[in-house]
């Protein structure tokens, strides 16, 4: 218990020295490729939020999911790539091939969807080669280009709100 969160602390204490403003991004083009960073440790609502998305025009074969789960359940089978804290090092690199692959893919919008500042989620959304990031304003500002103030168990408001200021953005 003691290591976890000495491995927490340290890894924390890093990415805090290692962040920076967020550069703003060159995206002529609509938004195609969508990424959803999700942290299902307490959100549940993962199929609703992505049916949302797909109403607003989203299409399902350009959305990739990442999920994150405090507690993995070995028996339990998830659809969606799944990650836990025991796949990241002291170092903040990840063991999986599936998180290395989210995190190197450039994503023409990466949705932060977790309202409460994880580590790993924290990790990930700085590393990922997204070209336009937007999460929630509860999250450290030097992440994201866009932050949407409301919590995580309003998807519906997130989604209209997204979809609304990528409108003016003239992104979608």
């Amino acid at each position: 218990m003691f290591i976890k969160y000495l491995k927490e602390f340290s890894l924390k204490k890093l990415l805090k020295t290692t962040l920076k403003p967020v550069i703003t991004s060159n995206l002529a083009n609509k938004i195609q490729k969508v990424g959803i960073l999700i942290d299902e440790s307490y959100f549940f609502h993962k199929n609703e939020l992505i049916n949302e998305l797909l109403n607003q025009g989203f299409k399902r074969d350009n959305i990739s999911i990442l999920v994150f789960n405090d507690k993995m359940n070995k028996n339990n089978v998830s659809e969606t790539p799944t990650f836990s804290h025991k796949d990241m090092n002291w170092k903040g690199d990840f063991s999986k091939q599936s998180i290395t692959d989210f995190i190197n893919t450039p994503f023409d919008l990466l949705i932060s969807y977790y309202d409460m500042e994880k580590t790993p989620l924290l990790l990930i959304t700085h590393h990922s080669k997204a070209l336009f990031k937007v999460g929630f304003s509860t999250i450290d500002k030097r992440l994201h280009h866009l932050m949407i103030n409301t919590n995580a168990e309003n998807y519906k408001v997130f989604v209209e709100e997204l979809t609304r200021y990528l409108k003016i953005l003239n992104k979608i």
